[in-house]
């Protein structure tokens, strides 16, 4: 995809043009999407739609920088996996590290119960995993995500965003067997200015896109 063909109009219509690009796992037996919530669902639902596979989240949490959250110093994910991000030049102490740590665990626990209730977990062994996000800027999350996946033994894992920093996706190519970022513009700045309208995804759209997925194609569980 080039740069003139941005930006997306929303997340469906990204994830339906991400989809094009992953039209080769249509069909596959044991294929499984994970989105990462609350963006990348609505990507997800439209590649799951697309690809004729059950739809589910992996919650990961983006560990921000005291008094500048919206710089990402790491990620947890279920599973009790933490990435943190080499920030040189920077000194956070320890103290102010777990304190962001256990606030976001506590957050991930919630949104783990919130999305998925009494649900059981996901099934992941020895499937084909499509992981996706609404874009790649420092990658920590998606990092996390991919290190917390593997743990479960899947048979393949692919990385797959509309829109990602070149760097971040380069980097990421060597954590998946295949990676997918259909557009990485430059200078890339933030995953936002791709979008024409990209606001704060809701827990209720979460839950309402995560529904309808379940009625077409339900996750097998363990």
């Amino acid at each position: 995809m080039k740069s003139k063909e941005l930006p997306f109009h929303d997340r469906r219509q990204a994830g339906r043009a991400l989809a094009e690009r992953l039209e080769h796992y249509r069909g596959r037996p044991n294929l499984l999407v994970l989105a990462l919530p609350r963006g990348g669902v609505a990507v997800g639902f439209e590649v799951a739609h697309a690809l004729q596979a059950p739809l589910d989240v992996f919650v990961v949490r983006k560990l921000g920088f005291p008094g500048h959250e919206e710089y990402a110093m790491g990620a947890i994910a279920s599973g009790g996996v933490r990435v943190m991000n080499p920030m040189p030049g920077i000194a956070v102490s320890p103290d102010d590290v777990a304190a962001v740590v256990t606030r976001e665990q506590d957050e991930l626990v919630r949104r783990e119960r919130l999305y998925r209730g009494d649900r059981p977990t996901i099934a992941i062994r020895g499937r084909t995993v499509i992981v996706v996000d609404d874009g790649l800027a420092t990658g920590s999350t998606m990092r996390a995500a991919v290190l917390g996946i593997r743990q479960q033994r899947p048979a393949q894992l692919v990385v797959a965003v509309p829109v990602g920093a070149e760097e971040t996706c380069t980097q990421l190519r060597g954590e998946a067997d295949e990676l997918v970022c259909a557009a990485m513009p430059k200078p890339f700045r933030a995953v936002g200015l791709w979008y024409s309208r990209f606001p704060q995804a809701t827990d209720d759209e979460v839950h309402l896109l995560l529904d309808e997925a379940r009625r077409t194609h339900a996750p097998s569980a363990h």
